[in-house]
């Protein structure tokens, strides 16, 4: 009996509804594969342990590791990342919970704040007072605000050679307090010179010390500051000899110490905003520090004989706003030496090195205000 000829041969390819379902899935699985090659960046590779393991491994990173269990267990292995290269939802370096070791922020003491406040105001009170006395003894009043000054300064900066500031601070005040109270006219060209001639001692002073050369950058920034300041508080003993100086002097120190004095107050009451999270100080302090010392010297120059409330106010606007940055800047500066790991100074030094220095520099402020729109 001859040999049966296969279907394909003795009648053709089978119909659809005919064909076997074996040779129905080959077909539609080599259609599928022929179209994923024709696709640019689809995976190419076998599909069932390619297809399966990757959705698994693509679901369970969408869920967290936890989906499909039993279908992990089976296979005898865990969830693995994305190949992709995306980590898990779960680890620390995507979702940011790695506990980093932050230093804690300093607090605000209200006590210390309050006493801060009640010094800018005594200061203020003695300057302004001793303004109205003769010049001599104005001139014995300031020097005692300065040889606070180059103290509290020296104290808290912690210069390399403290000696050799203090030293050349205090021979500074006593030169530019002479200067000013015999200079006919008055004028702040001697205190320039005085000032020149200081700083050049610091110089050879800072050169000649045993240490030599080492740290001298800083040590002779910390005597320009000091000689500075001091010249700047005796800037006042010229404004007093000056006509309607007095009245300046009341209207301009009045507005930096109430401003001064309403920003440490504001502190103590609620710091707020903070400025900086290693300034113990608030934003709104001294904003309304500066308005209230402001107006303030505008109601003084409604009542003084010799100057006008609106130049007044401008006035104390400019020296109010002197104060309360350079109380600022060393607040910042206190917090920059604490980060590098110094040693903090003594905290009575430290606390009131703020307004002094405040008042100190807004008295050139004052002078050169009260030069352009009151004298």
């Amino acid at each position: 009996m001859p040999a049966t000829p296969s279907p394909a041969e003795d009648f053709g390819p089978w119909p659809p509804a005919t064909e076997p379902a074996s040779r129905r899935r080959r077909r539609d699985e080599a259609g599928r594969e022929a179209g994923r090659r024709d696709q640019p960046g689809r995976d190419t590779g076998r599909r069932d342990p390619a297809g399966r393991d990757g959705g698994r491994r693509d679901r369970a990173s969408r869920n967290g590791g936890h989906g499909n269990n039993d279908n992990n267990g089976s296979n005898g292995h865990h969830p693995e990342p994305h190949p992709g290269g995306d980590p898990l939802p779960d680890d620390p370096a995507d979702t940011g919970d790695t506990p980093e070791d932050t230093a804690p922020l300093p607090p605000v003491r209200r006590l210390v704040s309050l006493g801060v406040a009640g010094f800018a105001a005594l200061v203020t009170i003695a300057l302004i007072v001793g303004a109205q006395t003769r010049h001599e003894s104005y001139a014995v009043v300031i020097f005692g605000v300065q040889a606070l000054f180059v103290g509290v300064w020296t104290i808290a900066s912690r210069p390399p050679a403290p000696r050799v500031v203090g030293i050349v601070g205090i021979a500074v005040a006593i030169g530019t307090d002479v200067a000013a109270v015999l200079t006919r006219p008055a004028s702040l060209a001697p205190l320039a010179y005085v000032t020149a001639a200081g700083f050049i001692i610091g110089v050879v002073g800072q050169l000649t010390r045993p240490a030599g050369r080492q740290r001298v950058t800083e040590s002779l920034g910390s005597s320009l500051v000091v000689t500075l300041g001091v010249v700047a508080f005796a800037s006042l003993v010229v404004l007093g000899r000056i006509p309607h100086g007095t009245q300046a002097i009341v209207a301009c120190l009045a507005a930096a110490g109430t401003a001064l004095f309403i920003a440490r107050f504001s502190d103590a009451i609620a710091a707020l905003p903070r400025i900086a999270p290693q300034v113990p100080r608030g934003g709104a302090g001294v904003v309304l520090g500066t308005m209230v010392g402001t107006a303030v010297a505008g109601a003084i120059g409604n009542y003084l004989d010799g100057i006008s409330p609106l130049p007044s106010a401008l006035a104390g606007l400019a020296t109010a706003i002197v104060a309360v940055m350079v109380d600022l800047s060393v607040g910042y500066a206190e917090a920059s030496r604490i980060i590098d790991g110094d040693e903090p100074a003594l905290w009575l030094a430290r606390h009131i090195q703020g307004p002094i220095g405040a008042i100190a520099f807004a008295a050139p402020a004052a002078y050169v205000a009260s030069t352009l729109l009151l004298l």
